[in-house]
């Protein structure tokens, strides 16, 4: 089994826990994302400035594709500074540099000039799902006055808008809220965010806040303060987002957290939400003799944590909560990329991801029934209630059917990992079943061991309505195989119908062995490894020789433009055939190309192409290569197990640390 390891991050150098930016191009920045599985927040290169609030599992209709879209809300995080009377521009530092620190899943930025330096923090609270915080520390050269703006906008597709600010007076403490509300574009759901500030004693006290409607998308609180050469101001700022999808009343619920935010403190509420961080970081991979490619992976996790969480049955789109790419949906990229790096490190955040399937089970029957097919069909691109939600002019919708082997998958190795036989009964093998039978009536009978999945569309999106796609027959054998053991475990009879059908299903060859991506396939660039997928990670193409060979012949029809995760699928299979500096360096190739300035943050494809600014998709693929290539581990029907590591020159050491096994 895999070993656990003690493991306490504050012994390690800080710079592998930090991705920093001192060339700040605001015509050339993609954002940092702070994010807490529920909130993410987008950085801007206006310092003090957040470009972009995400809003976990709240959807509506606009914009783009007349589907649902992942809904960018309320931004009650931008801050402006006027040193005695005059706005600070960028223009005006003399230093400015800004710095994502992974460990504590914070945004650090300094800047200065001749009269002042300032430290501006900002985090989304982990433990407070809804909730982020601002700290600002002002230390002044000379004398001088500031007076600081917090503004609270609304995007412009938010309608009915609504601005509030009152004061809660104590005895020993006044409370300031800052309040808007608003409607989503459909009007279907109510968004509200609210703010109050921290002040504390020991940096100068409360100063009088005013507050001043600008229009009807923003108003703002502001202060001033005078400052003497030497003297630093210390404030923060709380700030929570509720919306009618998780509350009744999102307005109160907002002014509650942000009220209860700012009675606990800014101490206490930083040592709980490091505390969480601190938890998470348990589960680690440290490499040792590559720095560079430890803070790149150090990233890859950082981006995983904090795009979920537990409890929460909400799942993870191709870009975490780091944007509105892919409008914010859940593809086949969470269950084969992202969830197997999880179901390793987190197993309770990818319990969650399971969740969001599950209760969203009835959907998928009904997409089932409406396509003429019995069971569960899951939909390509998913949102809130499990709908279809791909665009009409995309065939994937309808035809990239593998989604719903994929998910069946994803429920299998849960089981494996966890051994959970309570849940497997309760929720695993009622997905399972469902999967099953879809696949049992999708396939086409032509006569004894002729059997067909034809007209789908597979991993190679470039090849289009084609019969007998590898991809999408291995894993449907692999899943109705998994149902059936499913079963057993749990004490009932599976339908003979999927082991019949599991063996019946062809997987299709060259006349020299090499295995055929599709029935019309004739060696064309592809998008990304289909074929090779069957040997990592569905364990179907199993022999060295037959692994060796699909390589070999697949990996030269990459596309370069293709996503990060196909290369990250080639590399993981280099390693697990012993050849893990070919192995290093295709797994370079996975990622490091698709780097967009200032933080390298991952694209989809390389040279910055495709959905940014994270491609979480791409992390997962990644972390594969080090977690099943390098690192040796393998999931099995008797867990999660280590075998032996194939480290590339590079490597002086890997050492993969769980801390929930």
């Amino acid at each position: 089994m895999v070993k656990t390891e003690n493991y306490t991050t504050q012994q390690e150098d800080r710079s592998l826990w930090q991705i920093e930016a001192t060339q700040i191009d605001p015509k050339h920045y993609f954002g940092a994302m702070l994010a807490n599985g529920m909130i993410g927040l987008v950085s801007d290169a206006h310092p003090m400035h957040i470009r972009e609030v995400i809003l976990n599992g709240v959807y509506d209709r606009y914009q783009r594709g007349r589907v649902s879209n992942i809904l960018k809300g309320f931004n009650p995080f931008n801050l402006d500074l006027a040193v005695n009377g005059h706005h600070l521009a960028t223009d005006q530092l003399d230093t400015y540099q800004q710095v994502l620190d992974m460990q504590q899943a914070t945004f650090i930025s300094t800047f200065s000039n001749a009269d002042l330096a300032v430290r501006h923090e900002i985090t989304a609270l982990r433990q407070l799902p809804y909730t982020a915080m601002i700290t600002v520390d002002i230390t002044a050269k000379s004398d001088f006055e500031f007076t600081l703006f917090n503004h609270l906008e609304a995007p412009d597709h938010l309608r009915d808008v609504r601005n509030f600010y009152s004061e809660i007076d104590r005895p020993h403490v006044k409370i300031p809220l800052l309040t808007s509300v608003a409607l989503s574009p459909t009007g279907s759901v109510q968004l509200a965010a609210s703010n109050s500030f921290i002040f504390e004693e020991p940096h100068g006290g409360e100063p009088q806040l005013i507050h001043e409607d600008w229009d009807f998308n923003r108003h703002l609180v502001k202060f001033s303060k005078q400052l003497q050469r030497g003297q630093t101001y210390r404030f923060a700022i709380v700030s929570s987002i509720c919306t009618s999808v998780h509350f009744t009343d999102p307005q109160n619920e907002a002014e509650r957290l942000s009220l209860y935010a700012k009675l606990e403190g800014r101490n206490r509420l930083w040592r709980r939400h490091c505390a969480e961080w601190e938890q998470l970081w348990q589960s680690d991979i440290a490499i040792e003799g590559d720095p560079k490619v430890q803070r790149e992976v150090r990233m890859m996790l950082y981006y995983l944590y904090a795009s979920a969480r537990a409890d929460t049955a909400l799942s993870l789109s191709p870009v975490g909560l780091s944007g509105l790419g892919y409008n914010g949906h859940v593809f086949w990229d969470t269950e084969l990329w992202m969830f197997p790096p999880l179901l390793v490190m987190q197993p309770e955040i990818a319990k969650s991801i399971l969740d969001y399937r599950f209760e969203r089970l009835e959907a998928a029957r009904q997409n089932a029934f409406s396509h003429g097919f019995k069971g569960a069909m899951f939909p390509w691109e998913s949102a809130d209630d499990g709908t279809e939600q791909t665009p009409v002019w995309a065939l994937t919708g309808p035809f990239q059917q593998h989604i719903t082997a994929c998910v069946g998958w994803a429920f299998w190795k849960y089981f494996q990992v966890t051994q959970d036989r309570e849940w497997l009964g309760e929720k695993g093998f009622v997905v399972l079943k469902e999967v099953a039978t879809f696949w049992c009536s999708r396939v086409e009978r032509l006569g004894p061991g002729n059997y067909a999945i034809n007209n789908v569309i597979g991993a190679n999106e470039f090849e289009e309505n084609i019969d007998n796609n590898a991809f999408t027959n291995g894993i449907v054998k692999t899943v109705l195989q998994n149902a059936a053991q499913a079963a057993e475990i749990l004490g009932l009879r599976p339908d003979p119908d999927w082991l019949h059908v599991a063996e019946n299903i062809p997987i299709l060859q060259f006349s020299d062995g090499t295995t055929r991506e599709n029935a019309t396939y004739s060696g064309a660039e592809i998008k990304q490894a289909d074929v090779n997928l069957l040997s990592h990670p569905l364990d179907v193409i199993t022999t060295p020789e037959q692994v060796g060979r699909d390589l070999e012949y697949y990996e030269p029809r990459m596309s370069p433009d293709g996503p990060a995760m196909g290369f990250a699928t080639l590399a993981t299979l280099h390693a697990q055939l012993g050849h893990a500096d070919r192995a290093y360096d295709v797994f370079i190739r996975s990622y490091r190309s698709n780097g967009v300035p200032p933080f390298q943050v991952l694209a989809e494809c390389a040279g910055g192409r495709g959905v940014s600014p994270y491609f979480t998709t791409g992390a997962g693929g990644a972390l594969q290569t080090i977690l099943f290539g390098f690192g040796g581990l393998r999931f099995t029907d008797e867990g999660l197990v280590e075998g032996e590591q194939q480290l590339p020159t590079a490597f002086q050491h890997l050492k993969i640390k769980l801390a929930n096994r």
